[in-house]
């Protein structure tokens, strides 16, 4: 089993549009590209864990839970 953590995009569009922020003012404050983040965002991309501590403190006070989701997949092997 493979554990991934995806950015919950509608959390994170709520967020930034309470801060009046758009994706590329998230992005700057991040330190990171707006097309990193826009990849994040549509989920063709998993944030690395300093990504994610750098999310996070952008739109503290939110949490972990509050703008990630943990996903658990098949890592393609079969048993029996």
């Amino acid at each position: 089993m493979i554990l991934k953590v995806k950015l919950n995009q509608i959390a994170v569009l709520r967020a930034i549009a309470r801060r009046n922020m758009s994706q590329n003012m998230l992005a700057i404050r991040a330190g990171t590209s707006s097309g990193y983040i826009s990849q994040i965002m549509c989920g063709t991309r998993n944030p690395s864990p300093r990504m994610r501590e750098r999310i996070l403190t952008v739109l503290a006070p939110l949490t972990f839970d509050d703008i990630f989701i943990i996903e658990e997949s098949d890592n393609g092997t079969k048993n029996g």
